[in-house]
């Protein structure tokens, strides 16, 4: 069973074997915990994401798919990027959002990552209420078996950690 840890602060303070980035679809960087990541993770992150768009993904990445690069300068050994979901009054997009984790658990597991950072996917920009973010979050970690053997939620502000500490329970 995969320990689930929280933790306030910077994700790309991070010391784990994969951190999770909430990416836009384009994979070359953008604001926030993304922008974040490849300004602190270095020029490496953003070469690896411009083969891969000159590859397999050159019309971006879909939304709920996660895919991994090397980490550059962060201390871990790759950046798993996933699209989060654009949050909608109208429209129940939550599968995508559980996506995202479930993807990026599976990607981690292909690399033999042992312990992987996630940030709350979609909760910035993406407009994702923060208390619904965490419970899709936690629930879907919970319920995918996984050889992950611990998924760092990193928590930016005291409102986010203490959205997912009520899910952690």
């Amino acid at each position: 069973m995969t320990a689930i840890t929280l933790v306030r602060g910077d994700i790309t303070g991070q010391s784990v074997d994969a951190i999770v980035n909430a990416a836009n679809s384009s994979l070359l960087g953008g604001g926030g915990v993304d922008g974040a990541i490849h300004r602190r993770g270095g020029p490496a992150i953003l070469a690896d994401c411009r083969r891969l768009r000159a590859s397999h993904y050159g019309k971006g990445l879909a939304t709920g798919k996660a895919v991994a690069t090397t980490a550059g300068d962060l201390d871990a050994r790759w950046v798993i990027h996933t699209v989060g979901p654009v949050f909608s009054d109208t429209e129940d997009r939550s599968h995508l959002l559980a996506s995202c984790y479930r993807e990026s658990l599976r990607v981690a597991d292909e690399l033999g990552a042992r312990t992987v950072a996630f940030p709350a996917v979609s909760a910035g920009v993406y407009g994702w209420p923060m208390e619904d973010a965490a419970r899709v979050a936690v629930r879907t970690v919970r319920d995918t078996e996984a050889s992950v053997e611990e998924v760092r939620f990193v928590l930016f502000d005291e409102r986010a950690y203490e959205a997912f500490a009520a899910q952690v329970g």
